[in-house]
């Protein structure tokens, strides 16, 4: 992949963009673009992409920007399988649905309208709440971050905003569904959510699509902030058709005595690269975050974690685990960073991965970088394969070879689940593991 983008990734493309935004917002879109056009190509001689080869992954000179107009708020034109998607869902707080790109809907309990909490896209938001997103927006994904941060920063299209007060708690989810259909088209959206002191919410991000007839790539900025005593859930479910390039940068900022967890679960997409950093910068503050993934035929998965303990008494804890069939690979790159002061730091970090076939192959790079006397930090990996026991006790008890390795391995990836059993979310995802199963030789 060259560093050159085609004229609809452009300065020019952003100049239309801008169009009618404020004057900050087009400073601040000009500026990432600026950074975009200054920053290299990521290449596999940087440790942090020595496993996903750009060069053969993807190739942004050959991808345009939708140029399609907005679906109608009408769940009866839209597609099938979103509508399904959504079905399965369970009672929720609201509602954002995004198709190519843009937001189609979005509802809320009037109830929490009338507590003052907002819900809806990005565009919407800066008519109405201006303020807030220019307090927030691109500060915990900064242009500077890196290349496809800065890409994302340029040329986002839509997005969503949820934005909670203090001391608000939101019983049932907010879920997002989200449906992409135009072949060799870029995607780029970012998420908003921040939690104001002692409140509480989860949120649910779906993202599906058919297969593509030519690699088609969506890029999502993820930046959540999680004030005084908050309490918030992020799930991003990742269930992607073939030749899509899944990418999605996210960052977390736990305060004081505030718990802010997510769950990363890869699905889909022929390529799929996550960037995930937690920073816990109160005292207090704790975080889990929880990874699930299931490749099969060539899928490739690539997690970069990274777990930053600024203050002192914090505790963080990353679970990964993974199944993986066919040709599939998995790269699990992960660090916990325990910075100078930040004692009593309490933090763990671990990836299992299960390979379901000789062609499938996983490479786990913990890590630790510790400045501070006075920690508990452990890390490690396993790979392994099917628990020949366990299998033959269930075929002993008159399962079929199937049905015995199907419960191994939904017991196996289980784990994850069980630690953010949101509703809906555990059977969707068991469902859509147990289709690949049902593929397995």
């Amino acid at each position: 992949m060259s560093d050159s983008t085609t004229d609809a990734l452009s300065a020019v493309a952003v100049d239309r963009l801008s169009l009618g935004e404020p004057q900050w917002l087009r400073e601040q879109r000009a500026h990432a673009w600026d950074v975009y056009e200054r920053t290299p190509m990521p290449t596999t001689r940087l440790e942090q992409w020595r496993y996903t080869d750009l060069a053969k992954t993807l190739d942004l000179s050959a991808l345009t920007l939708s140029e399609s107009q907005p679906a109608q708020d009408d769940p009866t034109t839209w597609p099938e399988r979103l509508r399904v998607a959504m079905d399965e869902d369970h009672a929720a707080s609201g509602h954002i649905v995004f198709i190519d790109g843009r937001v189609v809907h979005s509802d809320l309990d009037p109830s929490l309208v009338a507590k003052g909490v907002i819900l809806m896209s990005l565009h919407e938001a800066l008519d109405q709440h201006s303020h807030l997103l220019r307090e927030h927006l691109t500060t915990t994904v900064p242009a500077e971050d890196g290349k496809f941060e800065a890409l994302n920063a340029a040329l986002w299209a839509d997005g969503i905003f949820l934005y909670v007060p203090k001391g608000t708690q939101l019983d049932l989810p907010v879920r997002v569904t989200r449906w992409l259909s135009e072949s060799g088209t870029a995607y780029f959206s970012r998420v908003l959510i921040v939690a104001e002191s002692h409140s509480r919410i989860s949120y649910v991000d779906e993202v599906l699509s058919d297969d593509f007839s030519s690699q088609t790539f969506t890029s999502t900025a993820v930046e959540v902030v999680a004030r005084d005593g908050s309490q918030v859930q992020y799930v991003a479910v990742q269930r992607l058709g073939t030749n899509a390039f899944y990418q999605s940068v996210q960052r977390t900022l736990a305060h004081r005595d505030s718990k802010l967890d997510t769950l990363n679960v890869g699905l889909g997409a022929s390529v799929s690269r996550v960037d995930l950093n937690a920073k816990l910068i109160g005292p207090g503050a704790n975080s889990d975050m929880l990874g699930l993934y299931f490749g099969d035929a060539s899928q490739h998965f690539d997690f970069n974690t990274s777990q930053d303990h600024l203050e002192p008494n914090t505790g963080s804890d990353l679970l990964y685990k993974g199944a993986l069939d066919g040709d599939s690979r998995a790269v699990f790159r992960g660090i916990i960073r325990v910075h100078p002061g930040a004692q009593k730091t309490d933090a763990y970090q671990t990836c299992r991965t299960l390979l379901l076939s000789p062609g499938a192959r996983v490479d786990s790079l913990p890590n630790l970088e510790i400045e501070a006397d006075d920690v508990k930090c452990s890390h490690g990996a396993t790979v392994g394969q099917l628990d020949a026991e366990a299998k033959f006790y269930l075929m002993s008890r008159g399962l079929d070879r199937v049905q015995a390795e199907r419960l191994v391995v939904l017991g196996f990836l289980g784990e994850v689940m069980s630690r953010l059993p949101l509703g809906g979310v555990v059977d969707k995802v068991t469902r859509a593991i147990e289709e690949k199963l049902a593929q397995h030789g």
